[in-house]
């Protein structure tokens, strides 16, 4: 029975923990890019951009960690995939 208490107590714990760096990292709140913005970027996790299948400037989205492994989020402007294939 005393093992099953331990096996118990270590899988609530791990839970616990992956729920709280969960929800540290939904809680970052998004940075919009302007000229000349610092950026620290260790490691990018995520681009994100707005479906477009014209040539034009979509919203998009990177999120990264910082140097402090800190989940950081930008929001950006930029030309649309589409835009590659033409002159």
């Amino acid at each position: 029975m005393n093992t099953k208490a331990v096996y118990a107590a270590c899988l609530f714990a791990a839970l616990n923990i992956c729920t709280l760096s969960a929800r540290a990292e939904a809680d970052v709140s998004a940075k919009t890019y302007t000229y000349g913005s610092h950026l620290d970027i260790k490691k990018v996790l995520s681009l994100k951009q707005d479906a477009s299948t014209s040539c034009g400037v979509v919203d998009a989205q990177l999120t990264y960690l910082d140097s402090h492994n800190k989940t950081q989020v930008l929001d950006y402007r930029k030309f649309a995939d589409g835009c590659n294939s033409e002159n």
